[in-house]
């Protein structure tokens, strides 16, 4: 016969379990927002899920960047067209390195967020070892009210690398597709995102070495946009050079100036957008001026 005491010696047991299994409970996750932050631009960041703001990015005013008008003008055209809800497409800037890949993306994005203020025009950068969990970050963004540009810088694919096929239905797809707010940025120095030894291991290995190569090449048709950027002139290397003196108030003679730009580009082995920019530093570091 079940006594009071018996009962009460239960309860307490339950209560007991009951208190330590709850501690063993994680707590819930909190919400992933955007809201209450001033920034405008993120860093997504997984495990656990978060946007973390970005309160100063790393960018150029649009009007600095000079030489890759092609690509800036139609970037900064498809940009505003999905900042104002119209149909615009996912780009894939590709090229030599140092060319102003990131560079561009993050100026048209300052450019159109100031010109269409409303709704907030927000950048959020994914790492290239964080795109397997793309499809989740995408879950968050999609119930949000801004508009996403998602970028990810040096994007490429190597040998046994299969993460790329979530990209790929990511992109264009996947019963869910991209969500309505959110465009896909992305640069690499590959036009396919794949190493060319790798496709011609394809071809040589393949029962049927079109559609293995296929596979992976269509990766990079998701991309509306294929908007590449090459090694630039001498004389674009030297505007770009004389962009930033004047920005920066550099009185340097021209013809000395330019004798000094062609000295650096030598050592660097090459004419940038990036080396335009080192040599400038180099220069305001001598004259004892800051950048910022």
């Amino acid at each position: 016969m079940t006594t009071e005491n018996d009962l009460s010696s239960l309860k307490a047991e339950l209560t007991r379990i009951a208190t330590a299994l709850e501690a063993l409970t994680p707590p819930a996750a909190p919400a992933v927002t955007v809201s209450g932050s001033k920034a405008d631009a993120f860093v997504w960041q997984c495990n656990p899920d978060q946007l973390v703001p970005v309160e100063r990015v790393n960018r150029l005013h649009i009007g600095l960047l000079k030489g890759i008008d092609k690509v800036r003008d139609t970037l900064l055209a498809n940009t505003e067209r999905f900042a104002r809800g119209l149909p615009a497409n996912n780009a894939l800037i590709w090229g030599a390195r140092g060319t102003g890949k990131s560079s561009v993306i993050k100026a048209v994005h300052a450019a159109v967020a100031e010109k269409v203020p409303s709704p907030r025009l927000l950048l959020v950068e994914i790492h290239r070892e964080d795109i397997d969990t793309l499809p989740r970050l995408l879950g968050h963004l999609r119930e949000m009210p801004e508009r996403f540009i998602l970028f990810s810088d040096d994007l490429s694919f190597d040998h046994d690398d299969t993460s790329y096929k979530s990209l790929k239905a990511v992109l264009e797809g996947g019963i869910e597709g991209r969500p309505d707010n959110v465009i896909f940025y992305a640069t690499s120095n590959r036009r396919h995102l794949m190493p060319r030894d790798m496709m011609d291991n394809e071809r040589s290995s393949a029962i049927n070495p079109s559609e293995a190569v296929e596979e992976k090449v269509s990766l990079s048709d998701r991309f509306g946009l294929w908007l590449g950027m090459h090694n630039c002139s001498q004389q674009d290397y030297l505007e770009i050079v004389d962009s930033y003196a004047d920005h920066f108030g550099i009185g340097m003679d021209r013809e000395t100036l330019h004798a000094r730009a062609k000295e650096w580009s030598i050592t660097r082995g090459s004419r940038s957008g990036r080396v335009a920019w080192q040599f400038i530093q180099d220069i305001l570091g001598e004259l004892g001026r800051a950048s910022g």
